[in-house]
């Protein structure tokens, strides 16, 4: 995977995390909900684990929000 594309997927992760964490939503019960095991949940988190289309429907519904939310973020960009 490359430098860029990790970087992409840990801000994704991050921001996932953060709208959990603002919802006072568990892993246990976002996984659950999104039927994800909780080691994949924690994976995408991580930006460790890039997920298919349906996962990330199927994340958003464990989240209580629409896909959108999940997709409404800035990139950081590094400084040159």
């Amino acid at each position: 995977m490359s430098k860029e594309k990790d970087k992409r997927l840990a801000q994704f992760g991050s921001h996932v995390r953060g709208i959990r964490k603002e919802l006072g939503l568990s892993q246990d019960k976002v996984a659950i909900n999104s039927n994800l095991t909780k080691s994949n949940l924690s994976e995408i988190e991580r930006g460790n684990r890039n997920l298919a289309f349906t996962t990330l429907l199927e994340l958003a519904k464990g989240l209580g929000v629409h896909p959108k939310k999940l997709l409404d973020y800035e990139e950081k960009k590094e400084k040159e």
